[in-house]
């Protein structure tokens, strides 16, 4: 897998090495492994997935795993509908900066609890500092979704990225929260 990726050194800005995954989508055999991979790793029902190429490798998992009943997408500002109460912000720190997503609890409630709680892959291309992934973790942590009359916790069961920088110490600082599998390290 690690031959097919492209890296790009100062982009989006100076210092940063960049990851090009979409390579992935161009080889079938290359894909079917990695979809392969992740549904051998992935536990839950609900995968979270950050846009945009988050949801290109988590949307495969809804037919290729018995397991996964449900993909929760996390969009930027603007990009969901939303009913009065539904939609939750994520302040997230990324390598280059501060950023936001946004996601719906409807969206978890569409999925599959696991007793008192809605158990949940978070699906992501790049591991690098890890702070997107934190934020995400910690702000389902701290709700609660209401299905069907009842309340339900909600926790990040497994972290699962295609691709981890090894030096930024994402690895580490998200351990502290769930298990963390990554495809191929660099």
């Amino acid at each position: 897998m690690l031959e097919t990726l492209k890296f790009y050194q100062d982009f989006p800005k100076e210092g940063i090495k960049f990851v090009d995954i979409i390579p992935l989508l161009q080889d079938k055999k290359v894909f079917a492994g990695v979809v392969d991979e992740m549904v051998r790793l992935t536990t839950a029902p609900n995968i979270a997935a950050p846009e945009a190429r988050g949801f290109l490798f988590a949307a495969p998992l809804l037919t290729a795993s018995d397991k996964v009943c449900n993909i929760i997408p996390m969009r930027k500002s603007g990009k969901l509908p939303y009913n009065e109460g539904d939609l939750m912000e994520v302040r997230v720190e990324k390598e280059y900066g501060f950023d936001s997503l946004f996601y719906r609890k409807s969206d978890i409630a569409a999925g599959e609890a696991s007793g008192d709680v809605f158990e949940i892959t978070l699906l992501d291309d790049v591991l690098a500092t890890g702070g997107t992934a934190e934020g995400i973790a910690e702000s389902f942590a701290n709700i609660t979704v209401e299905k069907d009359g009842k309340s339900y916790g909600v926790r990040v069961k497994e972290f699962i990225f295609l691709v981890g920088l090894k030096d930024l110490g994402g690895r580490e600082r998200l351990e502290k929260i769930a298990p963390v599998h990554v495809l191929a390290e660099i």
